[in-house]
C-alpha cells in the first residue's frame, strides 16, 4: 500500500494531485438512479435541467473539429507516465490536435503477457489526462470480470460463463455493483460489458466463455441483472456484440466471421438479450465486425458499416435511442476491408449510426476523413450534433461537467473489500460443475495434515530446525500428479492452482507443459503419470483476441488444445483413464475431442478464484452444484451436473 500511494505522489504533478485531493468526489456518494423495485427501465443516463444546458452550451461552443474529436476514443493503456515522456506526449497530443472525447483504457501489451497496473495508477492517469483535457473526458474498459481483468490489487471475479453455471442473479448483480464502485473510484465511467451474445457455436474461438451461456432468455436475465448493478453505482454499461457474435466460428480480431442463421433464427436467438438489455436501460450497445447476409446481403458490408443493422434493425426495429459505437476499428476483420484507405472506415461505420469510433486504426487518418465528409456534405451537421449531443448527456448524467477527477486516498476504502474478495470465491465456488465422475477418485485425499502429524509427533516436539531463507528444498512425490496444459507456460495460469494443491498435499508433482514442449516433456509426463495414484489434468483454454493454435496440422483461431497438448492428454486418457480426472480451466467444450473422459469437472474461467474453487471441489471441501449453461456434443447437454456433498474431511474412498 505504501508503496502504491509513493507512486502516486512522484507520478503526478504536484497541480493534478491537488486537484484530485481539494475538490474529487466519492462516487458512492454521487446522485444514483433509484433501485428498480419495479422492474422498469433503469439507467445510469440521469439527466437533470443543469446538466442538459451544460451540454447544449457545450455543444453550442464546440468547432466541428472539436465535435469529430468528441466521437473519437483512442487507446490509454495504463503505465507510469512522466508528464513529458513520449507516450503521455502522445495521449496530449490526442487531445489537442485531435480533440478526443475519451479513452478505452487497457494495459500494455508485450507478446502474449498483459503488464498488469494497479488502482493508484490508474487514478493517477485518469486525473493527469482530465486536466490536460479542456472538456471532460469519458473512460472506458473492458471490465468484463470486473477490474483484476488488468489491475493487480482489485476484486477478482470467473468469467461470464461461469455466472450462467452458477444461475443466481443476484450474483450478476453483485458483479456489476461492485465493478462500477471500483471502477468509479478510479476514474473509469463506463463499462463494454455486458456480453449479450448467446454462445451457440461450441467452435466460437472468441466469444466461447465471455458469454453467459446459449440460453437466450437466461442470458437476458443474467444481463438485466448486472444492469441493475452497475446503475447502482453510477456506471455506463454496454451490451454487445450486436447484432450476435455466438454462433460464429471465426475470431473477428482476425478475420470476417459470418454469421449464417436466417432473419427468423436471429429474431429468435440473438435479439432477445439485446431487446431485453434495452428494456433493462442498457446505455450503449457495440456493433460487431460481422457479416450477417440474412440482415444485409452487401458483400461490402460488415456490421458495424451497415446502415440496414444499425439504423434499421437496432434504431427502428427495436427501439434503441442510446449511445451505439463499434468494436475496435484495428481489429483485422474491418482493417482488411480498408486496408487502401483506413479513415474511410471510420466515415463508413458514422454514416451506418454509429456515435463512437473506438478505437481507430489511425486515429489521424479517422480525423481527417471525418472532417473532410462534414464539410463536403456527405455526414450532414444535424448528424453530428446529435451524436456529441448524446456524449456530452453522458458526461453530465455521470456529473463531470462538475467534478471530473477522483480522489485517490478513497481507494483503500472502495476497492477490493473483503466481503467483494469472498462473494467473488464464493460465485466461482457454485459454478464448479461436475459432469462426469467414475466414483472411483473424488474426494482426492488431504495429505497435508498427515504429513504434518508425521513430523510434528511427541518424539519431535521442540526439535524441528526452523527452515533457513533462501534454502527450502522442495521434494514431489508421484502420490498426486497434476500436469498443467497451458498457453505458454510463462503465463500465471496454474500458479494459483500449484499452491493450492501444494497446500493439501505439499508432495504433489505439478508439471507445466504447453505446445512448444508439449512432445519432448511426454515421457516424462507418463512416467510420472503410470507411477501415480491420482492425476489431474487442468486444461487452460481462454478466448482471446488474436489467439492461434496449431490444430489439425494448421495455425488457426481454436477453442481446443493445440496438436502436441491435446495428443499428450489423450495418452494420458490411455494409459490412466480411472485415475485421471480432467479439470477445465476455462472452455468446457475441449473435451469433445476426448469422448472417453471418465472424470470431468468445469470451471468454465481461468481465474485465480477458479483455480481455488476447483482444487476445493476435488477435495470435497464446498459442495458441487453447478449446471451446465451450454450443450457439450457428444458430453451432455445444457442443464447437465451432477451433485455432491461437501466431506468437508477431503478423505478419499475407503476412508469414512
Amino acid at each position: 500500500m505504501l508503496t502504491s500511494l509513493f507512486r502516486v505522489a512522484v507520478g503526478l504533478p504536484l497541480a493534478v494531485l491537488g486537484i484530485a485531493l481539494t475538490t474529487a468526489r466519492d462516487p458512492a456518494a454521487e446522485p444514483s438512479p433509484e433501485p428498480n423495485k419495479d422492474h422498469t427501465p433503469a439507467t445510469a443516463i440521469h439527466l437533470d435541467r443543469d446538466g442538459e444546458k451544460w451540454a447544449s452550451k457545450a455543444l453550442r461552443k464546440m468547432s466541428i473539429d472539436e465535435k469529430i474529436g468528441q466521437l473519437i476514443m483512442p487507446w490509454a493503456r495504463v503505465q507510469f507516465l512522466n508528464s513529458k515522456s513520449p507516450e503521455y506526449l502522445l495521449l496530449r497530443d490526442h487531445l489537442r490536435r485531435y480533440h478526443v472525447g475519451g479513452f478505452a483504457v487497457s494495459v500494455p501489451v508485450e507478446g502474449s503477457f498483459l503488464m498488469y497496473n494497479e488502482p493508484y495508477g490508474t487514478a493517477g492517469l485518469t486525473n493527469q489526462l482530465q486536466h490536460d483535457s479542456d472538456l471532460p473526458l469519458i473512460f472506458a474498459a473492458d471490465f468484463e470480470r470486473g477490474l483484476a481483468m488488468r489491475l493487480h490489487g482489485t476484486t477478482v471475479f470467473p468469467h461470464a460463463m461461469a455466472f450462467g453455471a452458477a444461475g443466481k442473479l443476484e450474483y450478476a448483480e453483485a458483479l456489476g455493483r461492485i465493478t462500477a464502485e471500483e471502477s468509479r473510484a478510479i476514474g473509469i465511467h463506463w463499462n463494454f460489458f455486458p456480453v449479450a451474445d448467446v454462445n451457440s457455436n461450441p467452435a466460437n474461438p472468441i466469444i466461447n466463455t465471455r458469454s453467459f451461456g446459449e440460453d437466450p432468455q437466461q442470458v437476458g436475465d443474467l444481463l438485466s441483472a448486472y444492469i441493475r448493478g452497475a446503475h447502482s453505482e453510477g456506471m455506463l454499461t454496454t451490451a454487445k456484440h450486436f447484432p450476435g457474435h455466438g454462433d460464429t466460428g471465426t475470431d473477428s480480431h482476425l478475420g470476417v466471421a459470418q454469421v449464417k442463421g436466417t432473419a427468423d433464427h436471429l429474431d429468435l436467438v440473438e435479439m432477445p438479450p439485446f431487446r431485453q438489455a434495452i428494456r433493462g436501460g442498457i446505455d450503449a450497445i457495440m456493433v460487431a465486425h460481422i457479416s450477417v447476409p440474412s440482415l444485409d446481403p452487401d458483400p461490402r458490408h460488415v456490421a458495424t458499416t451497415s446502415p440496414k443493422v444499425i439504423k434499421d434493425l437496432l434504431r427502428q426495429k427495436l427501439g434503441f435511442q442510446g449511445i451505439v459505437l463499434t468494436d475496435a476499428l484495428d481489429m483485422g476483420a474491418l482493417t482488411r476491408l480498408y486496408a487502401r484507405d483506413p479513415g474511410r472506415s471510420c466515415v463508413d461505420a458514422f454514416k451506418a449510426g454509429n456515435d463512437v469510433l473506438l478505437i481507430p486504426l489511425d486515429i489521424g487518418a479517422c480525423f481527417r476523413s471525418m472532417a473532410a465528409a462534414v464539410h463536403g456534405g456527405e455526414i450532414p451537421k444535424a448528424d453530428l450534433d446529435a451524436s456529441v449531443l448524446k456524449l456530452l448527456h453522458a458526461k453530465a448524467s455521470l456529473g463531470l461537467h462538475k467534478r471530473r477527477f477522483v480522489d485517490p486516498t478513497i481507494l483503500p476504502d472502495k476497492i477490493a473489500a473483503p466481503e467483494s474478495l469472498a462473494l467473488g470465491q464464493q460465485i466461482a465456488n457454485d459454478a464448479i460443475t461436475l459432469l462426469r465422475d467414475s466414483g472411483k477418485m473424488l474426494p482426492l485425499q488431504n495429505t497435508s495434515q498427515i504429513l504434518t502429524a508425521e513430523n510434528h509427533g511427541p518424539e519431535n516436539h521442540g526439535t524441528d530446525p526452523a527452515p533457513l531463507p533462501y534454502q527450502t528444498v522442495e521434494t514431489t512425490a508421484n502420490h498426486l500428479v497434476a500436469i498443467v496444459l497451458t498457453d505458454d507456460v510463462r503465463l500465471e495460469w496454474g500458479r494459483v492452482l500449484e499452491r493450492e494443491l501444494r497446500a493439501r498435499v505439499p508432495d504433489a508433482n505439478v508439471i507445466f507443459v504447453d505446445q512448444r514442449i508439449a512432445k519432448s516433456m511426454s515421457a516424462q509426463v507418463l512416467s510420472a503419470v503410470d507411477e501415480a495414484q491420482a492425476v489431474v489434468a487442468a486444461v487452460y483454454i481462454s478466448p482471446s483476441g488474436g489467439k492461434r493454435v496449431m490444430t489439425k496440422g494448421q495455425l488457426a483461431a481454436s477453442v481446443g488444445l493445440a496438436d502436441a497438448a491435446g495428443a499428450l492428454l489423450q495418452q494420458i486418457l490411455v494409459r490412466a483413464p480411472e485415475k485421471t480426472f480432467v479439470v477445465a480451466l476455462g472452455s468446457p467444450y475441449f473435451v469433445s475431442d476426448f469422448p472417453d473422459t471418465q472424470n470431468y469437472l468445469c470451471t468454465f474461467s481461468n481465474t485465480s478464484v477458479s483455480e481455488t474453487g476447483a482444487v476445493r471441489a476435488l477435495f470435497g471441501e464446498i459442495p458441487i452444484h453447478g449446471r451446465l449453461p451450454v450443450s457439450i456434443p457428444s458430453i451432455a447437454p445444457r442443464g447437465a451436473g451432477l451433485d455432491r456433498t461437501a466431506t468437508f474431511g477431503g478423505m478419499s474412498h475407503g476412508q469414512h
